[in-house]
């Protein structure tokens, strides 16, 4: 595999599984976004991403993760509320 394709395949799974990790070690999906937004911007700032298709991929993959962190949020807090 080539290095392009790696680093594509990297920011398509990487930034969604961040935010999902961060979000269950904090509890809160913000501070899970925000936190992996900060290492995209470091290894942005540090030249291994210079690509607008990694740009992409990194977003979307976000955005999907951000999305499902979301809903374990609200899952986790609708079953404590049963309790």
């Amino acid at each position: 595999m080539h290095d392009f394709e790696t680093k594509l395949l990297l920011a398509i799974v990487l930034p969604g599984l961040l935010v999902v990790f961060f979000t269950r070690v904090t509890f809160h999906h913000i501070v899970g976004l925000v936190l992996t937004l900060a290492l995209i911007a470091a290894s942005v700032y540090a030249g291994y991403t210079h690509n607008w298709m990694l740009y992409v991929a990194d977003a979307v993959s976000l955005t999907v993760g951000f999305w499902f962190a979301s809903r374990m949020v609200r899952n986790a807090r609708l079953h404590q509320a049963e309790e």
